[in-house]
């Protein structure tokens, strides 16, 4: 009889095709992932995928270290799902640390399962060097586009190796309690009778953060709206404000909606807008609002905000929230392809939008209102250096100090760099209009 092929191959092969179309083809990681994962039928299988693309990722730098020393001659074009499934390899050893006898054989066996039975005892053998000789440190900075690692060294100085080593690392998971249906406190006991870990940021009045990910299908009360998942730098943005009761508010880039329900969720007699050029995206806030059950208490248009002629009313805003397309470089932990699609050219076109952005909406907002102007970059260029160059042409705009709570000082506004605090890299200002 033959012996029982090793089981746990399928999510192995699935995580190689997804970071081959990443790697080689300039896909979208959570574009690949959409499609890969509902073609698996387990959930635990899913899980496991998506915790290898991501580990795969954020170490390429080192795995592709480990390829160079240890293969006679580099893996050609024809090759390029093996080199995908060798970093998948890799990935499941370190960092992810899964057992090494059963991450070896269900790797060896997706080889097969990509077609390459003559190279199985390739991927045997190297796996198995990785287990005995351990995979190089590699440098971090390697993984950044030459253009990108210069800009961040020239803005950080000695801080910049910080933003490449913890953009490398795996992000702890940042939960956002509803206050409209329990209380941080009630929610905490919730996860804590379901077996989950869960410590107190008393810095962050609503959230919680959890040492290790799970699914959301796990968190109790997810699907009734009863928390949220949201990183600890974007729940910031909503004590960025002093909205008083019954105030009219513009979030202008809302999707996927995280920032509005906030807002919502801490003052329901808000009048709030929430506005995105993408009409697809916007479909996202409202299936948010929806879960959160607070669908009835937003607007929703689909429109560009940088064109206020076409959609707005005249009514001015007490507050306009612009959180601002970007070069995401303060989330590289949690959308590491960035490094491998960014261009020095999108740079250009970005910096572009966000001063016509600001510009735009300048005139919507009431006098005496406050506008928040948030990225989750870590470019001086488009954080600090555009909001004083907006101050500088903007004769009826003034800064307001926001608290070291916030980040370093930046310019008129407050930086957060990536692993501070467990946060990712994110920028404040605040603007009061006099």
């Amino acid at each position: 009889m033959a012996a029982p092929r090793p089981t746990g191959a399928a999510p192995r092969a699935a995580a190689a095709r997804v970071l081959d179309a990443v790697l080689h083809r300039g896909r979208s990681l959570k574009a690949e992932l959409s499609t890969a994962l509902p073609a698996l039928p387990d959930a635990r299988d899913r899980a496991l995928a998506e915790a290898i693309c991501f580990a795969a990722l954020r170490g390429l730098a080192r795995y592709d270290a480990a390829l160079a020393a240890w293969l006679a001659k580099p893996l050609g074009r024809r090759d390029a799902d093996l080199r995908a499934l060798l970093i998948v390899g890799f990935a499941q050893l370190d960092p992810m640390r899964l057992p090494a006898h059963a991450a070896v054989a269900a790797t060896v066996e997706a080889a097969r399962a990509l077609g390459r039975h003559h190279q199985a005892g390739l991927v045997n053998a190297l796996l198995r060097r990785a287990l005995r000789d351990g995979l190089p440190e590699g440098d971090a900075r390697i993984a950044w586009p030459a253009w990108l690692r210069t800009r961040i060294e020239a803005d950080w100085g000695e801080d910049a190796d910080a933003v490449f080593v913890e953009s490398a690392r795996e992000p702890p998971l940042w939960l956002r309690v509803n206050p409209r249906q329990v209380t941080r406190d009630a929610y905490r006991a919730r996860l804590a009778e379901a077996g989950i870990d869960a410590e107190i940021d008393d810095m962050l009045p609503d959230a919680l953060r959890l040492p290790e990910s799970i699914a959301v299908a796990a968190l109790p009360g997810f699907a009734d709206g009863a928390v949220s998942v949201q990183d600890a730098a974007a729940q910031r943005v909503a004590d960025a404000f002093a909205l008083t009761s019954g105030a009219r508010v513009l979030d202008a880039c809302a999707a996927p909606g995280g920032k509005t329900a906030h807002l919502l969720e801490r003052d329901a007699s808000l009048r709030m807008t929430a506005l995105d050029v993408d009409a697809r995206r916007l479909d996202r806030v409202r299936d948010t609002l929806a879960r959160l059950q607070l669908g009835a208490d937003a607007q929703l248009l689909a429109a560009d905000a940088a064109a206020p002629d076409a959609w707005w009313d005249g009514a001015p805003f007490d507050a306009v929230l612009i959180d601002a397309p970007c070069s995401a470089t303060g989330i590289v932990r949690r959308q590491p392809d960035v490094l491998l699609h960014r261009r020095e050219s999108d740079l250009a076109a970005l910096l572009a939008l966000q001063a016509r952005l600001l510009d735009a909406l300048w005139p919507t907002l009431a006098s005496g209102g406050v506008l928040v102007y948030t990225t989750c970059s870590v470019l001086a260029a488009e954080n600090a250096a555009q909001v004083d160059a907006f101050l500088a042409r903007t004769t009826d705009a003034h800064a307001e100090a926001l608290p070291e709570t916030f980040g370093r000082q930046a310019g008129a506004g407050r930086q957060r760099l990536p692993g501070e605090r467990g946060h990712d890299g994110f920028f404040y200002a605040r603007l009061r209009k006099r």
